[in-house]
């Protein structure tokens, strides 16, 4: 599944050249290898940071992440000598891309890019913050990924992913009441995603409510099975013997 971010296309007003006639982003979710061959085109006849961006949807939509974030970053880098403010956008999209790729390092430099900008607001700031996050919690810095964190919830409420990072690191953490009040955010907007239940049943193990734990486990091992929240569950499971509920 591509991140929500990278499904973003940026609106900048007056390209060098015509865009295709078919929405990019619609183009890559529905062809990617044709969306790809369009963005060339694109690019070739003056296309600028845009086409770029078009390529690194493309290939995002293939799970070819690497070479996802090397459009994007070449898009950015483009968009900054052109003082396109989508520059940020692009290296938004980079650092997610850089995410996907298990590379945190270069994650957190294209994020630092796109916040620096000081041009992203909304949702699209509080994606990067999370990202940023995100990558902070890999680098084994969770002071700094908390307050990002925090600026997150702030900027995209409704995500139910920041409310579980933030759960999840507050667990890390040792504070327990900010988890449980932040993974109940979470339940309330993803009840149905295994790695929100996964938690829920980590957080009540630690607190010693095997009960709530089984449940929690189980049905996130129902609801995913063969992806790793639900392997985790499942393995969690183990430790009493059955894989079920009770």
């Amino acid at each position: 599944m591509i991140p929500a971010l990278l499904l973003l296309a940026a609106q900048v007003a007056g390209p060098p050249a015509p865009p295709p006639t078919e929405s990019c982003a619609a183009l890559a979710a529905r062809d990617p290898a044709r969306a790809r061959g369009n963005a060339e085109r694109w690019r070739l006849a003056g296309g600028g940071p845009m086409a770029r961006q078009c390529m690194g949807l493309a290939w995002a939509k293939d799970a070819r992440w690497l070479d996802a974030a090397a459009s994007f970053e070449q898009a950015a880098r483009e968009a900054e000598v052109a003082r396109d403010p989508a520059a940020a956008t692009y290296w938004a999209q980079a650092g997610n891309a850089w995410l996907a790729a298990a590379d945190a390092t270069k994650a957190r430099a294209a994020l630092d890019a796109a916040l620096a900008a000081g041009t992203l607001t909304g949702l699209d700031l509080g994606e990067a913050q999370l990202d940023r996050a995100r990558t902070l919690v890999a680098l084994q810095q969770p002071a700094a990924a908390r307050l990002d964190l925090d600026s997150a919830l702030r900027n995209a409420p409704d995500d139910p992913l920041a409310w579980l990072l933030s759960a999840t690191l507050a667990r890390r953490m040792g504070d327990l009441p900010r988890a449980r009040t932040d993974l109940a955010e979470a339940l309330k907007r993803s009840p149905d995603d295994a790695a929100v239940q996964l938690e829920a049943g980590n957080l009540a193990a630690l607190t010693g409510d095997e009960a709530a734990a089984r449940r929690a486990w189980g049905e996130a091992a129902r609801l995913a099975p063969t992806l790793p929240a639900g392997r985790s569950a499942t393995a969690a499971l183990a430790q009493f013997g059955s894989t079920g509920t009770r």
